[in-house]
């Protein structure tokens, strides 16, 4: 077995810099979502998965489906590897290539994927374009050196986090085009994560009645009725502080109103007003109990105003992640090559976020998070200006997933 492993990290020593050519590829094709047309990475990513050996896979998205998740275009792209006879577990690589919108104040091109210092800027590079070489390269790094081991691997890259991920993991798996034992998912090298929180988006409408504003009581004004709302979200935003999850990682529900628009003109008393809130959501809670009681909250709050009726809309419900427990074999196998390529044990943890494990974990699959990152994602500057990835993390990672994935090829 050490001999084994010895030849994975002699041949990932060799390809450091092909990996890094990679995400320098994958993050030269912009894709960002919205507005949602992933095509172009989608092709990119199979293009270089079969330059690596693999036969990729593009499985289109049905236009119907991809409009209803608020995209343009979307392909997924898969590639599986057999290891021995194939008999062993089935484990499932899954990260992203979809990205949010760069933005402004980059000091890089945010798609020239710029090398400066050890780091690699881009829009992706962190979230999660990374993660696509990484399990690449381990995958390859498996295959290279005809190590030992039996089963399969599946590289499932999915195009639609950034908007839920619906059609992309959660499609495949409905589908029964992947079935896996265990799950990896994109994460970070300085943490194995078993658990994140759940996302609730909900678009909150209050409709009164305009009128002429020098005579406003004729109408009905959507924003006061709205700023009452308003009010009694915040309030129960500071109540929500006072709540602490046992998941180490994990702290407090948490709401935000991230948008907000309405009225006429100045001289028109306002028939309309209009919110967009975030409410994560801790392992702990039941989703759905915390959408009725928030829906509760807001209905009798808007009865304090004559004339006026709000409709909330769900634009999301993302269910928690975990936790996953520490004896699993996947995160004892990280554990233990992480230990040893890093020196020292490496936290387990959950993230307030959410991601795509969720669907995994939903799928009643063993799943971590788990790849090329920082400790934190506002270390690598994810979702923000100057995103970047360490190089150092980079060639950590792939080696803990290329070792993990022998680990649990030869599970006996």
């Amino acid at each position: 077995m050490d001999e084994d492993k010895g030849k994975l990290l002699a041949w990932l020593d060799q390809h450091d810099e092909r990996l890094y050519e990679m995400i320098q590829s994958l993050v030269r094709v912009p894709s960002d979502n919205p507005l949602g047309d992933c095509r172009p990475i989608a092709a990119k990513t199979a293009e270089l998965l079969a330059q690596c050996g693999f036969a990729p896979v593009r499985l289109p998205v049905p236009a119907e489906a991809v409009q209803l998740a608020g995209m343009q275009a979307v392909d997924n792209v898969m590639a599986e590897l057999v290891v021995g006879d194939g008999r062993g577990p089935v484990i499932a690589l899954n990260a992203h290539g979809d990205v949010v919108p760069p933005g402004e104040g980059w000091r890089f091109d945010p798609y020239a994927g710029d090398i400066v210092e050890g780091k690699l800027y881009g829009r992706g590079a962190a979230v999660s374009k990374s993660d696509i070489a990484v399990y690449t390269f381990a995958a390859m790094a498996l295959r290279e050196t005809r190590a030992a081991g039996a089963g399969k691997l599946v590289l499932a890259f999915t195009f639609d986090e950034e908007t839920g991920g619906e059609i992309g993991p959660q499609r495949l798996l409905k589908q029964g085009q992947i079935r896996p034992d265990y799950a990896i998912c994109a994460g970070f090298t300085h943490s194995i994560v078993n658990a994140h929180n759940g996302c609730l988006h909900l678009e909150v409408t209050v409709k009164g009645k305009s009128a002429h504003a020098a005579i406003p009581d004729t109408g009905a004004d959507a924003i006061e009725a709205m700023n009452g709302l308003l009010n009694v979200l915040y309030a129960h935003r500071a109540e929500l502080r006072t709540i602490q999850s046992s998941v180490i990682g994990i702290h407090s529900p948490t709401l935000n109103i991230g948008l907000i628009n309405g009225g006429i003109n100045t001289n028109v008393v306002p028939d309309r007003c209009a919110i967009r809130l975030d409410r994560r959501i801790i392992p702990e809670e039941r989703p759905e109990q915390v959408e009725r009681e928030l829906i509760a909250r807001l209905e009798q709050a808007a009865e304090r105003y004559p004339g006026v009726a709000i409709e909330v809309r769900r634009i999301l419900l993302a269910l928690p992640f975990g936790p996953v427990s520490e004896s699993s074999p996947l995160i004892g196998a990280i554990q233990s090559n992480a230990s040893r390529m890093l020196g020292s044990r490496l936290p387990v943890e959950g993230v307030p976020l959410y991601a795509d494990a969720r669907h995994f974990y939903e799928a009643g699959i063993p799943t971590v998070m788990f790849g090329a990152g920082p400790r934190t994602l506002a270390e690598a500057n994810g979702h923000r200006a100057d995103e970047h990835v360490r190089l150092s993390d980079v060639s950590a990672a792939v080696r803990i997933v290329a070792l993990s994935l022998y680990d649990l090829l030869n599970l006996a």
